[in-house]
């Protein structure tokens, strides 16, 4: 019985590490209540959740997945809020929008 895993979910992965994750992950379902809490606060709870989840299962490039399923979203609602000005959201980022640019290639935000 192959057991399911609602976790952070990859949009894009990167390395082959990430594929065994991806076959394992799930869209990560957020409750009214976790939506009232801090971020940080649900970060954890997602992250308990995928631990929970790997049941005893091992993992590889947490950092990484993490990290992507994270920024990607970030860079999206910052550009957003600058209407697609990457010199804006650079400078509310604290990047440089040589290295925005570079990130929304990695993610295919371009």
């Amino acid at each position: 019985m192959k057991k399911q895993n609602n976790a952070l979910k990859i949009r894009q992965p990167l390395k082959a590490d990430w594929k065994r994750n991806e076959k394992r992950s799930q869209p990560l379902q957020v409750d009214s209540v976790m939506a009232r809490r801090p971020l940080r606060e649900c970060v954890r709870h997602a992250l308990d959740k995928y631990f929970a989840h790997l049941d005893g299962h091992d993992t590889r490039g947490l950092h990484r997945l993490f990290m992507e399923e994270v920024e990607a979203p970030l860079l999206e609602a910052v550009l957003a809020q600058t209407a697609g000005n990457q010199s804006r959201a650079a400078e509310i980022l604290g990047i440089n929008r040589g290295t925005l640019r570079k990130k929304l290639r990695e993610y295919g935000l371009d």
